[in-house]
């Protein structure tokens, strides 16, 4: 009698324990047996930030924010962001890796390394293009012709065809479609500045150009280079210039020339940098051709 008893107790106590554990289990996610094509409806919504997070749910996700498109629905529904990415320089190894700014919740933001893009030449040029990088030239151990561009939604990098010739110093930007590469060639002891051109749509070089002889544009990788209204503004040690590519022409720009600038970005057509000497925020506007101030007053004279 007792015996049974206790079988019977066992017995309750186990069933009552499955049902327990059938009970605390999750439903099935109604998410899961929606058709694809709805359930990117419903990711494209959401920010990319939150895409690492939402590959971790099943391997089927991860696929599905990997795909192309995806992407083609946000940029239909309006949700494009912007993302900002670094390149940071690997002294032992000799080579830059790529990362990425991840914000995350309370405005907390930290880099992170992207382990699927292979090491990058140090020195190289990169021009954002959409949702793609370019990458030219660089110095590995030495100067290389490598090229290769960098697909930001998959974060994944595809090499292209080679640039003409070792190029190193060299600055870019993208105007109509083509990106302008302009640097010192590997001429041995005689070093020319030279200008590739690299077409987007057709994914390849056009013939390098030598700049002209009557411009003697020095060492520019240290200011950079900038696009505003179609042409090209840079600036080597001691002058600025101008390069209009529909009148293949350079020429010197006064204006520009009275301020050391580097490192600079364009809004809206606008020329702004940090100048430390006077630590303050300076702003150049190629249309009125004068200097300002951000939250100042407009100095200097029109010039022309």
């Amino acid at each position: 009698m007792v015996f049974l008893k206790l079988g019977f107790c066992a017995s309750f106590s186990e069933r009552y324990k499955l049902e327990k554990e059938q009970s605390t289990e999750p439903p099935p996610s109604v998410m899961t047996s929606l058709p694809d094509d709805v359930i990117i409806d419903i990711l494209a919504r959401i920010p990319r930030c939150d895409y690492p997070i939402l590959s971790l749910v099943s391997k089927h996700f991860r696929s599905l924010v990997s795909w192309p498109e995806i992407y083609v629905r946000r940029s239909l529904l309006g949700c494009t962001e912007h993302c900002l990415y670094f390149v940071l320089c690997d002294r032992d190894n000799y080579d830059n890796r790529l990362y990425i700014l991840r914000r995350k919740a309370k405005g907390n933001s930290r880099l992170v390394l992207i382990p699927s893009l292979p090491a990058l030449p140090r020195g190289g040029s990169y021009v954002a293009v959409g949702s793609r990088i370019y990458v030219f030239g660089g110095v590995n151990k030495d100067r290389t012709t490598s090229a290769v561009t960098i697909d930001c939604r998959s974060h994944t990098a595809q090499p292209l065809p080679s640039i003409p010739m070792p190029m190193y110093n060299t600055v870019a930007d993208i105007i109509d479609g083509r990106i302008y590469l302009i640097g010192n060639s590997d001429c041995g002891d005689d070093p020319k500045k030279v200008m590739v051109v690299f077409n987007t749509e057709t994914q390849t070089s056009e013939e390098p150009a030598t700049i002209k002889a009557d411009i003697e544009l020095r060492d520019t990788y240290y200011h950079g280079c900038v696009m505003m209204a179609d042409k090209l503004y840079m600036r080597d040690d001691d002058n600025s210039f101008v390069y209009a590519p529909e009148e293949n022409k350079w020429e010197t720009d006064e204006m520009l020339n009275l301020m050391k600038w580097n490192n600079a970005c364009v809004d809206d057509q606008v020329l702004y940098f940090f100048d430390c000497g006077e630590n303050n925020l300076r702003r150049y506007d190629p249309k009125k051709r004068c200097w300002g101030v951000v939250n100042g007053e407009w100095f200097g004279r029109v010039v022309g």
